[in-house]
Parts: structure tokens; sequence; C-alpha cells
């Protein structure tokens, strides 16, 4: 039997397993095995909602070896460290518990078809301090460590005897994930004082972003930008647009001017890049953000075997412009990337990836959600904004989740969710 392996659970990676276990799996044409360093699965656009403690893993996870018992696919908790093209192996790095015990020594799990979808991490640039004091949201464990070091934050100006103190909050990068996490922390700051914390506000919170380019949100059309730059203003957001950052220390930042920017808590939101081992492998042609090059269905330019999908691919369009690393462009490739295998199964011709774009939008917490919408949605961008805007971002979501776990069950998940926000507390403590 033949085996298909995909390395990275993330949006594109376990949509691909989904898919493919559902055909090829499901009738035992092809093993398929997932492999993710975590046990669960959150779809990263919601990777700052669980660092500010507005959902967590419990209900708006995916335990991938529950998720594979169902689905006709097998799980592998384990890191990649290794690739050998030529007997076409990967290894897995020895598995340890939080004792340091080791748990699983390496492994090698043999395919005849190896997909990466591994995502992406921060780009810090070698920015001093950067990695020893600031967080980043690019998983879910570090998620979960931001979210405990704000709760500890809010515990700790709540029992001050005077109410002058403040959290103050930097965050560094001004794309979706920063914007959206200052709206969710203002939000958090409010809803703390129902959760056991009576003296906590937003008020008692300061938050400030700090962007390198010369405006908020660079990636998107400038009218949604001015809308979340007003919108975050009004919630006391303190924008510095055009500053960069220089070094980081424990108690701050200090900017390439010679400025300085006082911290409890800094997040690192600024740039993406494929991990550095891709790299390091010298298995790849790679672009300056690590991604690995492929051709137009997708596969490696130097491995026909090796597919790759999401973040860490680098898909080049015909204007000369990279595929941006978002959730859409991760669930297109996870369709093609399926279509393929299964074709060439079934012997027939593969197809060519085309990116659309059906727009961007920003959600910031309760406050506001802005967007475009674009490619099949509209003949030009449509700016959209309020009610609107947060359906079409909701049901981004409601794709996923279909994707994942096909129409029925994608729908009792979407139901038991909206049943558990209604009598579940609105702020996770824990």
């Amino acid at each position: 039997m033949q085996k298909i392996v995909i390395v990275g659970g993330g949006a594109g990676g376990l949509e691909l397993a989904s898919r493919l276990s559902r055909t090829l799996g499901r009738k035992k044409q092809a093993e398929i095995t997932l492999v993710d360093r975590s046990r669960t699965h959150i779809w990263k656009p919601l990777l700052h909602e669980v660092a500010a403690g507005i959902i967590d893993k419990h209900s708006d996870g995916v335990d991938y070896a529950i998720h594979a018992a169902a689905h006709h696919y097998r799980f592998q908790l384990g890191e990649l460290c290794a690739i050998n093209a030529q007997d076409k192996t990967i290894s897995l790095a020895p598995l340890f518990d939080e004792e340091g015990t080791e748990v699983l020594p390496q492994r090698e799990i043999r395919y005849d078809e190896l997909v990466l979808a591994i995502g992406s991490v921060s780009n810090d640039f070698k920015t001093p301090g950067v990695s020893q004091y600031c967080y980043f949201l690019d998983s879910l464990k570090q998620a979960e460590r931001f979210h405990r070091a704000l709760l500890n934050q809010l515990i700790r100006i709540n029992q001050q005897d005077t109410c002058d103190g403040a959290i103050k909050v930097a965050i560094v990068g001004a794309g979706a994930t920063g914007t959206e996490l200052a709206a969710q922390l203002h939000h958090v700051a409010n809803l703390s004082k129902a959760y056991g914390m009576p003296d906590m506000s937003a008020s008692r919170l300061k938050i400030t972003i700090v962007e390198a380019g010369q405006r908020i949100l660079p990636a998107l059309p400038e009218r949604i930008a001015n809308s979340a730059r007003k919108a975050l203003q009004k919630l006391g957001v303190d924008i510095k647009e055009q500053t960069m950052v220089a070094e980081a220390d424990a108690n701050g930042l200090i900017t390439k001017d010679g400025g300085r920017i006082d911290a409890d808590l800094m997040v690192w939101a600024a740039g993406v890049k494929a991990p550095d081992f891709i790299a390091n492998m010298n298995l790849f042609e790679t672009n300056r953000a690590n991604q690995i090059l492929v051709d137009k269905q997708l596969r490696s330019r130097t491995h026909s075997s090796i597919w790759v999908l999401g973040d860490c691919c680098g898909f080049q369009k015909s204007d000369g412009k990279w595929v941006p690393p978002r959730a859409q462009s991760a669930h297109q490739m996870a369709e093609t990337v399926a279509y393929n295998i299964q074709a060439m199964y079934a012997n027939k011709s593969l197809k060519e990836y085309t990116y659309k774009d059906y727009g961007s939008l920003v959600h910031l917490s309760k406050y506001s959600t802005v967007g475009s919408l674009m490619g099949s949605l509209s003949n030009s961008s449509m700016f959209v904004e309020g009610r609107l805007a947060k359906l079409v971002y909701v049901s981004l979501y409601n794709m996923h989740q279909f994707a994942v776990h096909g129409k029925i069950k994608g729908a009792l998940k979407l139901l038991i969710k909206k049943l558990s926000n209604a009598i579940s507390p609105k702020l996770k403590l824990h």
C-alpha cells in the first residue's frame, strides 16, 4: 500500500489529511499519516484569541489522535528533524515529557509521497533581546504561555493597593495578528472585572502597537487600515508607525532612534518566515523567507515526490509576486494537492495551482470588523465593515470546520460550539 506522509497539522495539513482520508484512506488505496509536534490543532488565525483567553483548546481545538481514529488516517506525535529524499524517509526527533524523560526515541517513517505543511514562524530579524524577552504567537504552546503571563499581570494589577498602576503591553508588528490581539486584550481587561478582578478594567491597560512600515496593516488596502486605526485609537491604543525596534530588554523596547517603550509584556508579531531548518537541510531551492520553491502543481522543484503547501510554500504568481502566507492560501493549496495526489493514483493529469484572492478581513474583537471582498465575490475590491464583515469572517472559520470534519459533523461541531459559548465563561482563567 502506498504511504502518504503529511508533516504539519495546521489549516492546510489537517484539511489535506481529512480530504485524502475520505477518499484514498477510506478505500484503503493509501496509508495516510499526519505528523505534528502538538497533540491539538487550533486554526492559526485564532491563536491570538487563545493568547487573550477568549477561547481555549478544549472547546475550539481538534485532538489529532481522536480525529485520526475517526477519519481513516494515522497520527504521529513528533517533530521533523531530517529528510532522506533518496531513501524516501523522514526522521522525527526524540519525544520527551515535561520532566525531560524520553518517551520515544528518534524514529523514521517511510513515504512514497511526502507533503510538507509545516507553516511559518515569526521573523525577529535577529534583533537583540527579542527571542529572550518577547512572546511569540506561532503555536498553541506559545499562545498558552502568553495567556498565563497575561493572567499573572491581571492579578498583579487588580490586587495593588493603588488604582494608578497599569499593565503595559507592547505589540511589535501591526499586521492582522498584532491589531486583532490589541483589540482582544482591551476586551479581556474589561471582562476581567466580572471574573473576580473588580478593580481591573481597560483603563488600567496601556497598549502600544509598534510598526516599522508606513502604516498599520501594510498588506491590506489603505481604507481598511484607516478604519482599523480609528477603531483602535478609539480604544486608547497607542499606534507608533514608522518606528523600528532596535533591541528588547527585560523592561521594554528600544527603538532605532533611541527612544524607549516600557512594557510588562512584549509580543513580537512582525514578519513571518518558514523555519530556518528548511533552508539548512540543503534539499530545496528556497526564497528569502525560507519558503520552498515549487512547480505549478505544488511539488518541490528539486524532488517530485515532495509536495509543499501553506506558509512554507514559495509559489510565485505570473505577476512576480509571492502567494501570501494566509489561511485562504493554505486552504486552496490543500484542495490542489489533494486533487493532484488522487489524480496521480488514478493516472489522470495533474492541475496547476491558481491563487484566488477573496479579500481580507480584520476582526477587532467585539468593537469592529473591517475588510475587503474581491475575486469571484465582487467585480472589484469591495469594502465591508460591521455585521456583514463579521459574518464573512465567521464563515471562513466555518469553511475550515467543514473541510476538516465534513459537512454534517462540521455543522454539529459549530452547533456545539455555539451552545458551549452560551453557557461557558467569556474569559478563560486557567
